[in-house]
């Protein structure tokens, strides 16, 4: 049966959603999303199949505008690490949206949000269940679907569980590894929210979904362990470690940042399994196959990791900002001065193959010399709070606009020409580093420029106190993409 409505996806540009948009598009709907910022979604697959609307959770007129025509609405919107105070924050975008769907005539409302125990709640997960709260305070039947961890290429629980098992043989571990947990694969969430797009008639409710199987996080690991190939791991609990200590341990062994470890770990704290009563299998029955279980979802995640096809990462969203950075959106004199570091060179190599050194830049193909100092400057990030420099790339090779890129992100790409990064590490001010290449008289000219707006005196003397750095990092940098080019154009890009 053909199903004719108008479908919004809210936070598309991260991880579940800009799968899910996809998902959507695969069953014939008309998808609209709601960004902030459209180039955050112009390097995916699907850009030029979508209605785009722009607009910010907070203002009301903005969603209505989102909202207008449209049948289900998914909510997959969260603040995590914005501040100590960003269950204020969901809680206003939630009964923002909320109010101008009612005023939009919107048919359903679809929250995907946390298993919770009502008693006992991490910040994280009150939050999460409080969205639900608000996003029901009107009219709109809201359907609530409630996760454990995801596991799937890309998501930060599979990221986290994946680096613990792979850097720590011998681990020493917090108690809360022995709490059971309900995983669910990503292409299981996925199967929940797409039918609840073909619903034929609106739903309200919660409703719990996991997979097949309760285990521990311990087990867990061990399961990943065996898929990968590794030894047994041996898992020590200690009762010593906090949350706040277990997220900065986990800061300092994963990608995954301390300030998204925190609730991550806040949710592992007590026991995440789904509430059989709230089952919604009456209203969605399971995929014909059943759902996957543990060991497949691992095997699948691998497999999309090696075959670099990962679709979707949990780094897509925005970083955290630290508090004396300014907004993207902030006009060019905001930052009073521009401090520059330019160089540029001509090379004999073909430019494609000049393209191809830059594209790959960053992730295991490292920063063309000085890594040790990348290195460094990654470590520095991670113990004042930022993303450090082991987020790595989606795609060793490709890169698209919003992707990350160690502590940078892609801002602007044109193949042959341009690739824009910005910097998510913690600086007292903004950060561009930016290749730009072109074809003169048979030679192929790159120029590579470092920008930095800082903010204040402070920024000013850091720029100052990293330029001798500067002098042997970016000419080493260079020289090294020449090198790497010149390769591929006697080598291949092997």
């Amino acid at each position: 049966m053909s199903i004719s409505r108008r479908i919004l996806v809210t936070g598309a540009s991260g991880y579940v959603g800009g799968r899910l948009v996809r998902a959507l598009l695969n069953e014939g709907l008309t998808v609209r999303v709601n960004v902030r910022d459209k180039n955050k979604i112009s390097g995916q697959v699907w850009a030029n199949e979508v209605e785009v609307s722009v607009g910010n959770a907070t203002s009301f007129e903005e969603m209505k505008r989102a909202l207008d025509g449209v049948h289900t609405a998914f909510y997959l919107l969260h603040s995590i690490g914005v501040g100590t105070d960003f269950d204020e924050l969901e809680a206003e975008m939630a009964r923002n949206f909320a109010n101008a769907a009612e005023a939009s005539g919107v048919k359903q409302i679809v929250y995907l949000g946390g298993i919770a125990n009502v008693e006992k709640q991490s910040k994280h997960l009150a939050s999460r269940a409080r969205t639900g709260v608000e996003l029901s305070s009107t009219s709109v039947p809201v359907l609530e679907l409630r996760a454990g961890i995801v596991i799937g290429s890309g998501s930060a629980s599979f990221e986290m569980l994946r680096h613990l098992t792979h850097r720590l043989p011998v681990m020493t571990t917090p108690k809360w590894v022995s709490n059971r947990t309900h995983p669910i694969a990503i292409r299981d969430v996925l199967w929940y929210l797409t039918n609840a797009a073909k619903l034929t008639k609106p739903v309200s409710g919660i409703f719990d979904i996991g997979g097949p199987e309760i285990l521990s996080y311990a087990d867990m690991m061990q399961k990943f362990a065996k898929c990968s190939g590794l030894r047994k791991r041996w898992i020590i609990k200690v009762p010593v470690l906090t949350p706040k200590l277990s997220s900065l341990w986990i800061g300092f062994v994963t990608p995954v940042p301390t300030r998204l470890a925190r609730p991550l770990i806040g949710s592992l704290i007590n026991e995440t399994v789904a509430d059989s009563k709230k089952s919604i299998d009456a209203i969605i029955p399971k995929p014909a196959e059943g759902l996957i279980d543990v060991t497949t979802a691992i095997n699948l995640a691998l497999s999309r990791t090696t075959s670099n096809q990962v679709e979707t990462r949990w780094s897509d969203a925005n970083a955290i900002t630290a508090p004396w950075q300014k907004a993207q959106s902030d006009p060019d004199w905001a930052g009073e001065i521009t401090l520059r570091d330019k160089r540029e060179v001509l090379t004999d190599a073909p430019i494609d193959c000049v393209w191809k050194s830059i594209e790959q830049i960053g992730g295991e193909t490292g920063w063309y010399g000085a890594d040790f100092l990348w290195w460094a400057r990654g470590v520095i990030d991670r113990l004042v709070g930022g993303v450090g420099i082991r987020r790595g790339r989606r795609d060793p090779k490709h890169l698209r606009i919003g992707d990350s890129v160690d502590f940078w992100r892609v801002e602007a790409i044109e193949k042959e020409r341009v690739l824009r990064l910005y910097a998510e590490m913690i600086l007292p001010g903004k950060a561009w580093l930016e290749f730009r290449i072109s074809e003169e008289a048979g030679k192929v000219r790159i120029v590579q420029e470092a920008t930095f707006s800082p903010r204040g005196l402070g920024g000013q003397l850091y720029w100052y106190a990293v330029l001798p750095l500067h002098a042997f990092v970016f000419p080493t940098m260079l020289r090294n993409i020449v090198r790497s080019s010149k390769r591929k154009a006697l080598f291949g890009d092997a």
